[in-house]
């Protein structure tokens, strides 16, 4: 029998799916991997450590889950993570770490652009914010402070493409990666050259953009390891966002999604992109004229992960699902509003809806009554405040009466029933087994001639609405999200100067 293997290469870890032709899921497989942060705003990953945990944890799927069972694998499909860069030489090779999406170095530059006209032209044509996150920006930094590899580079690559190239020997990027870059015209489907010229780099230094149902094969050598026939098909897929929009079956009007993995988003789907004046959303191609708009929070899952690791018991040496679900047992026993304990959950800077690399982390309201657990329950409602804060102005563009939610966090039935408290709304769950998955499958069925449309394959997606607001608490959430909101955004010049105090 024939079987999809979908492959999500994410900032902390690897996560492969299989599924029968009908969507049926065969099983899973996940292998993680470290960030580092040599300086407090600096986030690097090591590709080859990548690559080698991507290569294993699939020989070991297909060893345990595929081979078993007698399944033939007809396609494997792939999505990441945004906005890393790697420059590779003129062989392929890899000129010392990636930078990640959450990596803030470049918020000079980001800013020096952000005063330029150009800065608008850009935007309109790419639809990425001016940020640090973006590759855009991270390629000029590389130009001005790292001079030597800047002109070693000979391409400027991410890790997924990194990844394909060594499986397949071909240097492509999707359409839906490239239009995350800050570099990709969203309208005319190039590399964009108002952006090519800031950046200081021509065409040629940057992959070959492809569509995401382009396919590719694997070279001799990892057929024979992998034990692979030559006809699997590569399917190159999309980004980590748009994968997880189209597994939610988010398309069209009225309906958003929330994911909260390591970073977060709100998003919306649709076939115009979303013109915010103050360039606070993202427009990511899934295909040529379909968008997948929001905006992003550098703060999610990795926040409540540092907050576990830094007060949270570990009964294992590498027990930190277990201290999580520990915290958030103990986060239940307070009541919504954490009893006036507010957080800012700036750790890694912010992106949406404030787009400033300076900002801070900060608990605000402490009294002496409380406790370790309002501090966790404050952690956690943080986090979620910030993912409101971007779901409330996206809906001053696109209005939305339903929300369904994925990611690791976001399936904490705690998490869940939080966000459909704050937001006022119902929340649906992915029955499926996991929305990035999910939409890899649907993507790779489109490719394959099981639906004629990816709108075809979106309608098949079954949700339920598991989780239903509670009017009282809602009440109390958009009390104290005032104050959050305002903390927020006045806390902007002291963000600003505990970062210069710091050097950075």
């Amino acid at each position: 029998m024939d079987c999809i293997i979908t492959i999500d290469i994410g900032t902390s870890a690897v996560r492969i799916f299989a599924f029968e032709m009908n969507g049926k899921a065969i099983g899973f497989m996940k292998g993680s991997y470290p960030t580092f942060h040599t300086e407090p705003i600096y986030s690097e990953q090591d590709p080859e450590q990548v690559f080698i945990t991507v290569l294993y944890v699939l020989k070991n799927f297909l060893t345990e889950k595929i081979n078993t069972k007698k399944y033939k694998v007809a396609a494997i499909c792939f999505s990441a993570a945004m906005h890393s860069v790697l420059p590779v030489n003129k062989n392929g090779v890899p000129l010392g770490n990636a930078i990640t999406w959450a990596d803030n170095r470049g918020k000079k530059e980001a800013d020096d652009l952000k005063k330029l006209p150009l800065a608008k032209t850009i935007y309109d044509a790419t639809g990425t914010p001016i940020h640090p996150m973006s590759p855009l920006i991270k390629i000029a930094w590389i130009k001005r402070h790292d001079k030597e590899r800047f002109s070693k580079t000979d391409k400027f690559i991410a890790i997924k493409n990194y990844i394909i190239q060594q499986l397949t020997g071909e240097c492509v990027i999707d359409y839906s990666l490239a239009s995350a870059t800050g570099l990709f015209n969203i309208h005319k489907l190039h590399w964009d050259n108002n952006a090519l010229a800031y950046a200081g780099i021509n065409a040629d230094r940057l992959p070959a953009p492809v569509p995401v149902f382009y396919s590719l094969h694997l070279r001799r050598e990892y057929q024979v390891s992998l034990g692979l026939p030559a006809k699997t098909k590569i399917i190159i897929g999309a980004s980590d966002g748009c994968m997880a929009t189209l597994g939610a079956g988010v398309w069209g009007e009225g309906k958003a999604t929330i994911t909260i993995e390591q970073s977060g988003a709100v998003r919306v789907a649709g076939n115009k992109m979303i013109r915010d004046s103050k360039q606070r959303f993202f427009n990511y191609l899934l295909t040529d004229g379909y968008y997948v708009s929001g905006g992003p929070t550098n703060n999610g899952g990795v926040i409540f992960e540092w907050f576990a690791k830094q007060f949270g018991v570990f009964n294992e040496a590498y027990g930190i699902d277990d201290s999580i679900h520990t915290l958030i047992k103990e986060a239940m026993q307070v009541p919504a509003g954490a009893d006036g304990l507010l957080f800012l959950p700036y750790l890694l800077g912010e992106r949406a809806p404030l787009w400033n690399a300076n900002a801070r982390g900060a608990y605000f309201g402490l009294n002496i009554k409380h406790e370790q657990k309002h501090f966790i329950r404050a952690t956690l409602e943080g986090i979620l405040y910030e993912l409101y804060s971007i779901g409330k102005i996206l809906e001053e563009h696109r209005a939305f009466s339903t929300l369904s939610i994925n990611g690791s966090f976001a399936s904490y039935p705690l998490w869940a029933q939080i966000i459909a408290d704050m937001f006022g709304k119902p929340v649906s769950v992915n029955n499926s087994y996991d929305s990035i998955g999910t939409g890899a499958l649907l993507l790779s069925q489109t490719e394959m001639g099981v639906y004629r449309s990816l709108e075809d394959a979106a309608k098949t997606v079954s949700l339920q609405a598991a989780y239903h607001p509670n009017k009282k608490d809602h009440q109390v959430y958009m009390k104290y999200f005032s104050v959050f909101e305002k903390l927020s955004h006045k806390l902007k010049d002291e963000f600003e100067e505990i970062a210069l105090l710091q050097n950075l």
